[in-house]
């Protein structure tokens, strides 16, 4: 048979090939995070019919003589390249502007997305739409699910130290400066109380007056600071209900940070602690950190979304419904938070399809017509053979 015709059905086949990817690419053009694929050939076996030969006294060398046979499929390639974010609106519609993977697992066997449309489930874990948990990372290089409670409750925390920042006027004695804190309770109830700065006749020196409506109270706990050192005034400890019983125990006043000098007094006063808060909302940011905000105006950090990078992302293995796999060409998953060599999370948005329906629709025509020509070679080697069977009638 002529070696014509096979290497037209080579042709065929492989351009098969080519429009089955296109079309691959084209039926995924509104799909979040897909990444469309590319076919590229090779020529295949070339038989020999002469061999070359080197260059002689009397003669010059030859070239060899070579018929090719065909051609095959070199790679079908995955285009990693990033595309453009839709916005949503959604809190939970992720996507990455810039390199790196979301990280999602179902059971031990761990995949890898760039699609971020997530939702939690009724236990309020984070998952994708196949019910794969997304995962988080944490400072123990371990991954974990993501689990936002709700109905979470943050207790209360009794405040223990009180930041006095700022400027005292370096002024004459007996000038006071107050200001009205809230403080919590070893019990996480609110009160309010006063703190008075009143300076003292000896230089460098203020009396400090803490739960009192005015300096100079018998009944207020008093201390004495001193500056060009800032000696804090010890710890405070408060009946705040007036019945008796210290309510509050071990409070610091921090002054290190407290200066004196000719300029206007702009001393704030800073307590920590808080009162029992509940789940009121939550949002994730750049960082991948997911923020969850408490009706006692706490904001607390429920886990940190964690990103995979690869060294040859194009060796990673399409593991069907927009998952990747690592495979023993890909390396292995770099996984860290974003922001650190990886991009950054935009919430409320979603990776688009990088595919481009004119550069498909152009390779479609490439591609059928080089099916046309093969289909050509194969009608004119029938003739041929025709041709050779009407030499004998």
């Amino acid at each position: 048979m002529l070696r014509s015709m096979y290497s037209g059905i080579s042709g065929m086949k492989n351009f098969q090939t080519k429009l089955d990817v296109i079309g691959n690419n084209i039926a995924n053009v509104n799909t979040f995070g897909f990444k469309k694929g590319r076919v590229t050939f090779k020529d295949t076996m070339n038989q020999t019919i002469s061999g070359a030969s080197a260059a002689q006294d009397n003669r010059g060398g030859k070239n060899p003589m070579q018929v090719g046979l065909g051609s095959t499929i070199s790679t079908i390639d995955t285009i990693h390249t990033g595309s453009s974010l839709q916005t949503t609106g959604r809190s939970l519609d992720l996507g990455i502007d810039g390199d790196g993977y979301f990280v999602v697992k179902q059971g031990d066997a761990q995949f890898y997305t760039r699609a971020g449309n997530f939702y939690l489930d009724d236990r309020g874990t984070l998952v994708n739409g196949d019910g794969l948990k997304v995962q988080a990372y944490n400072q123990n290089n371990q991954l974990g699910d993501v689990v936002v409670d709700v109905n979470a409750v943050l207790a209360a925390k009794p405040t223990k130290n009180i930041d006095i920042i700022g400027n005292l006027t370096n002024t004459q004695s007996g000038f006071v400066v107050t200001q009205q804190v809230k403080v919590i309770d070893n019990d996480g109830k609110a009160h309010s109380i006063n703190i008075h700065l009143k300076k003292t006749s000896t230089a460098n020196q203020w009396d400090v007056y803490v739960n009192t409506s005015h300096p100079d109270d018998p009944s207020s706990p008093t201390r004495t600071t001193s500056f060009n050192g800032s000696t804090n005034p010890g710890t405070f400890d408060l009946d705040l209900d007036g019945d008796g019983t210290n309510d509050l125990t071990g409070l610091t006043l921090n002054v290190t940070q407290l200066t004196q000098s000719n300029n206007a007094s702009n001393a704030v006063i800073d307590p920590d602690g808080y009162a029992e808060g509940k789940l009121e909302s939550f949002n994730i940011g750049a960082m991948g950190e997911i923020n969850g905000v408490y009706s006692n105006g706490e904001i607390n950090v429920l886990g940190q979304l964690a990103l995979a990078k690869f060294s040859n992302t194009s060796g990673l293995t399409k593991a069907g419904n927009n998952l990747f796999q690592e495979s023993i060409n890909s390396g292995t998953a770099n996984i860290n938070v974003a922001g650190e060599g990886r991009g950054t999370i935009a919430a409320g948005s979603l990776e688009m399809s990088n595919v481009d329906l004119s550069e498909e629709f152009t390779e479609m025509i490439t591609a059928q017509r080089g099916f046309q020509a093969n289909t050509r070679i194969i009608t004119t080697s029938d003739e041929i053979l025709q041709e050779l069977v009407n030499l004998k009638r």
